[in-house]
């Protein structure tokens, strides 16, 4: 098994930054647009979640059906239920 050390690891790459190095950082919103094209773009949380999250047992069969439609099929769970049920 090895030993891991609790020495800290400096790295003359990629020094800690300072105070200094802070106080020069910009946003990220404000990144010229070509080099903003490499980051993925991220959805943030929700301002009202609309749907509770719920833990349901299913058939496998049911399941299978509907991950075989691809992306999207809780969603189609949800609106067969919705369908259902008369909402």
């Amino acid at each position: 098994m090895t030993v891991m050390s609790n020495k800290t690891v400096i790295d003359a790459d990629n020094p800690e930054w300072t105070d200094a190095d802070f106080g020069r950082a910009k946003p990220a919103s404000q990144l010229p647009d070509d080099i903003a094209a490499f980051f993925p773009k991220t959805r943030g949380q929700q301002k009202a979640p609309t749907k509770i999250p719920l833990s349901i047992r299913l058939s496998p069969e049911v399941v299978d059906h509907y991950k075989a439609t691809g992306p999207g099929w809780q969603a189609r769970i949800d609106d067969v239920l919705k369908k259902a049920a008369g909402l």
